[in-house]
């Protein structure tokens, strides 16, 4: 038989969640495992074989495998950059220094303000004479003898991570690439990433850091998915290699082989995975609209959705760098389940961002934690079950509420009440994140559905439904499994971009016409290096638009057909309708106000077939297979039940306790959940909001 199973794997911070799916049946499974911080590859493979063993299958029958990883988002947020170089051009040396004016908070704090560490030390900058102008023209010759100083210099200090951003090298490439063969020659041990490659936009500073940052992970990511390769190969017969790909930040997958090639693209992989298979999962159950939020054992990552298409951004950051590779627009909080409870130097209580993730874990693991977490305080008021992954992982209660002990008598607080006080602290971190991506960006919250998933993602629902005035909360099927599953629903993708900045009255169409095709063929052969028919390959067009003057610009749809004077017309009254929508004004009736062009774009798309959704049966009613005491602002015997058991239609009324193998739901009183026709529960408030 060939082989015909296709397997998405998401490593987290403190679990690997794995999905795998029988083409020809559609018979799917999930599993997960604990994730293996100190080589990921290890949790990798450990949760794969899981997967198959419940199908029954061996290595054989793979047939693809997805995959979400951290690798260069952990190495960013630790700062591990150390080992990087920088060349840049002559007299633009204290880039890095200088960076944006931008001060977080408003003016208000600016006395207080330290700039974050910059990404390469003023001492390992070098430039090179050469000069373009903006449009691509050189002003000065490329300087061989400098370029050979520069290569030189890494080299005999062995830095092996090299970022070079050229002035203006946005509208011609040629001197970075005359810096890449002279470092390949001088230097040939070195990782190099050039800028035209990375980032063809303007803005040299951010498209500096970007690339910098591209050249910072890509030791990790390349010996990372290196060891994967090998090591799945090592697991199938003999000279077949099973095709392998890594989630990107945009919204779609890449092979292993062109993602150490742009590893850049992966900086947001885990959240980008969640974010998708979250729209499927809501679009399929009738909710086009709907806010994602993504517990993990570390973090929660919230995602606004918009007629069933999670919204991207090109400002995003990673820890303190700016990041301006086509992402989707994922706000990280740190209140996880493995989030750390602590007294400020005021006495107050907080909760996070500090993790004790996978290593050493809650105290309730027995692995070695020393603080209080969210996961004890859930166990301690018996909202989880004293065993996680179906019995697979136990729990230590004891330990749990000794831990929580010091810190109740710290705070002067019974147990209750301080495991309630940092559940009630966590949810509002979680609520806040969910603002920021709807309140502060002019959307009203209670338009949406809240969809809930990862292993905690689901334990607040039913408070966050109180805190934002929530209608509903949908929280799908295996829902700790989510974003492994939302590897199996993506495309592979790939953006490419070009900075042709003109003012809209005195457009080259037959110029743009030429880039735009340009870039076609640069997203043509990508797609035909991934092995797809031209008759598969899609191709999606986008300008970005502002008025002239501005600092930033609005992105909008470039149709399909020839570049005319009609269809660029037809493209800046879209723009105009957007920064309505957006912004709640526009200039187009106000003739001062000229609408400029900044960046053409075209994304490239090879499809990769979707698992079908299955419907559940109908159920006959939903019964309790047991019972325990849980804290709902009072102890109540409690009903628990078994979500794998479950049928479509069946209603769960709180106080009660949904478990299932992944992940846990309390329904709190005055809240009902039900089941719909694909498995989701879909909560309501039965009562008074709280």
């Amino acid at each position: 038989m060939p082989p015909n199973i296709r397997v998405g794997i998401d490593t987290g911070g403190t679990f690997t969640d794995v999905v795998a799916v029988e083409e020809e049946t559609g018979r799917l499974v999930t599993t997960k495992t604990p994730s293996t911080p100190a080589d990921p590859a290890d949790g990798f493979l450990t949760g794969l074989r899981k997967a198959l063993d419940a199908l029954a299958a061996d290595t054989t029958s793979i047939s693809a495998v997805s995959h979400g990883t951290t690798v260069a988002t952990n190495k960013l947020l630790e700062g591990k950059v150390e080992d990087l170089g920088f060349i840049t051009t002559e007299g633009y040396e204290h880039m890095l220094e200088i960076a944006r004016q931008s001060v977080p908070d408003g003016y208000g704090n600016s006395y207080f303000w330290v700039k974050p560490p910059r990404i390469v030390p003023a001492d390992r900058v070098r430039t090179v004479r050469g000069r373009l102008a903006f449009d691509g023209t050189e002003i000065r010759p490329f300087d061989e003898d400098d370029a050979v100083a520069a290569a030189r210099f890494f080299r005999d200090r062995g830095i092996r991570a090299i970022g070079v951003s050229f002035l203006h090298s946005y509208a011609a490439p040629e001197h970075e690439l005359r810096m890449r063969a002279v470092l390949t020659r001088e230097h040939p041990e070195a990782t190099v990433s050039i800028s035209s490659d990375v980032l063809r936009e303007y803005r040299e500073y951010e498209r500096s850091v970007t690339t910098l940052v591209d050249a910072a992970v890509k030791p990790s990511i390349r010996g990372y998915v290196e060891n994967i390769r090998r090591r799945l190969d090592g697991m199938t017969d003999a000279g077949r290699s099973v095709p392998f790909y890594v989630m990107k930040s945009n919204g779609g997958v890449l092979s292993g082989e062109e993602v150490i090639e742009q590893p850049i693209t992966t900086v947001l992989s885990g959240p980008a995975a969640g974010a998708l298979g979250a729209a499927v999962v809501a679009r399929a159950a009738g909710h086009a609209d709907v806010l994602t939020l993504d517990g993990g054992g570390t973090s929660t990552d919230v995602t606004v959705v918009v007629g069933g298409q999670p919204a991207l951004t090109t400002e995003g950051t990673v820890g303190a760098y700016p990041s301006k590779i086509p992402m989707i627009d994922v706000v990280t909080v740190g209140a996880g389940g493995g989030s750390i409870a602590w007294l400020s130097p005021e006495g107050t209580l907080k909760v996070g961002p500090q993790s004790a993730g996978a290593d050493p874990g809650p105290l309730c693991y027995g692995t070695g934690g020393a603080e209080p977490t969210i996961t004890d305080a859930h166990l301690v008021l018996g909202r989880i079950p004293p065993h996680l992954l179906g019995g697979e992982i136990a729990l230590d209660g004891e330990a749990a509420r000794s831990g929580l002990a010091v810190l109740a008598g710290r705070l002067q607080l019974d147990l209750e009440r301080c495991a309630s006080g940092m559940l009630e602290i966590s949810a509002w971190n979680q609520a806040n994140a969910l603002r920021q991506i709807t309140v502060k960006r002019g959307l009203d919250v209670r338009d949406f559905t809240l969809v809930t998933f990862g292993g905690s993602g689901s334990l607040l629902a039913c408070r966050l439904m109180d805190i934002l005035g929530l209608n509903a909360v949908l929280v799908p099927l295996n829902p700790g499994n989510l974003s492994a599953y939302g590897l199996l629903t993506v495309d592979v993708r790939n953006d490419y971009v070009r900075t042709a900045v003109a003012r809209h009255a005195t457009l080259d169409v037959a110029d743009m016409a030429k880039i735009l095709e340009s870039l076609r063929a640069e997203a043509d052969d990508a797609l035909s290096r991934e092995g797809f028919p031209t008759a598969e390959r899609r191709f999606v067009r986008t300008a970005d638009l502002r008025y002239f003057g501005q600092a930033y610009e609005v992105r909008v749809e470039l149709p399909d057909g020839p570049v005319t004077g009609s269809l660029v017309d037809a493209v800046a009254a879209a723009f105009h309708a957007e920064h309505r929508r957006l912004y709640g004004y526009d200039f187009r009736d106000d003739p001062r106000q000229e609408v400029e062009w900044v960046n053409l774009r075209v994304t490239g798309i090879g499809p990769i077939r979707r698992p079908e959704m299955v419907e559940l049966p109908p159920g006959d009613g939903a019964r309790a297979a047991s019972r325990r005491p849980v804290y709902f602002g009072g102890w109540t015997d409690t009903p628990v039940f078994d979500r794998a058991v479950l049928g479509a239609g069946d209603v769960v009324t709180g106080p009660a306790v949904v478990e299932e193998f992944g992940s846990t739901i309390p329904i709190h009183p005055q809240f009902r959940a039900q089941v719909d026709r694909f498995g989701n529960l879909a909560i309501t408030r039965t009562g008074a909001m709280t």
